[in-house]
């Protein structure tokens, strides 16, 4: 299966037995309060709320929500707030987190720590599921937020995170562009080599359950008629699921440029961890914190 638009997903997640529950830390944000009570509202998610509880009923109350207040767990500071939604992961009493009104550093020192975080042993890697009108279907941009200068075998680990997204939306085998400047193996460019080596890694069975294609410039992802006339033949061609970008400058560059010069809408979440982790930038939209809700919500395992 494929999924052409945000709104496709929305229904999906819609259409699942049981709503995820999100806990939001630090919920004393309007903007994040706006975004879940939205997503609350079309049925998608259960919210649990730590953070202020008499800045959050306030917020609430200016929003028009209705909502048991004996429900907000309170908490005095960020550092207070980070740990209570960590520890209400680990006891099962929530799904996947979403960042509120607190540092990033705040958040993710509660969730990498070593006796009571959410680490996995993987790599915690930043997803962003784009739609552009242009392009006939949702499209992945990794890693534009999270991981700098990532090796081959950190690079390995972010298509693995993505990867399982995409199985967790429906996708049985999605298609990964491994992106560099050309289309071929040139020793001096090492996206190029390493983009190589990840085709390879796919094709003997190291990276499982999609179609790695690499390196491969972004006209030939998706311009079948440019790949045609270079003699490029590849199923990834025109069909891209997923861009690997070959570090953080380049997927951070990518994913705002489609947004501004594209008019791209965008989702994006932290994963790699125990749980996914919506966290949006300060300047993001109420409609892309609601979209990574979504995004979050549909890859809950």
């Amino acid at each position: 299966m494929e999924l052409k638009n945000f709104k496709e997903l929305i229904a999906k997640v819609q259409n699942n037995d049981t709503k995820k529950r999100v806990a939001v830390a630090a919920a004393h944000d309007e903007h994040t309060l706006e975004a879940v009570f939205k997503a609350v509202n079309d049925n998608l998610v259960e919210p649990v709320l730590i953070g202020d509880k008499e800045k959050i009923v306030k917020m609430l109350d200016n929003l028009s929500v209705n909502f048991d207040e004996n429900k907000i767990i309170h908490t005095s500071d960020d550092t207070e707030a980070a740990e209570k939604t960590v520890e209400l992961i680990n006891e099962g009493k929530a799904d996947f987190i979403m960042k509120g009104k607190l540092q990033t550093a705040d958040l993710l020192k509660a969730v990498v720590n070593k006796e009571k975080g959410l680490r996995t042993g993987s790599v915690m890697s930043h997803v962003a599921i784009l739609e552009i009108p242009a392009y006939h279907k949702l499209i992945a941009v990794t890693d534009g937020g999270m991981m700098m200068y990532p090796n081959l075998d950190e690079k390995k680990q972010i298509i693995e995170n993505v990867v399982n997204v995409f199985l967790a939306m429906g996708y049985e085998s999605p298609k990964v562009a491994v992106l560099a400047a050309v289309e071929t193996v040139n020793p001096k460019m090492p996206e190029a080599v390493d983009a190589d080596n990840l085709k390879k890694m796919n094709q003997n069975g190291e990276i499982k359950n999609c179609i790695v294609e690499g390196p491969i410039s972004v006209d030939l992802t998706f311009n079948k008629e440019s790949a045609k006339i270079k003699g490029y033949e590849s199923p990834v061609t025109g069909e891209a699921d997923i861009l690997i970008a070959p570090n953080i400058t380049t997927g951070n560059i990518m994913s705002k440029a489609l947004l501004e010069f594209a008019n791209g809408t965008m989702a994006g979440m932290i994963v790699g961890a125990k749980v996914p982790i919506v966290l949006t930038s300060r300047g993001a939209t109420t409609e892309e914190k609601y979209l990574s809700l979504v995004l979050s919500a549909s890859s809950v395992k």
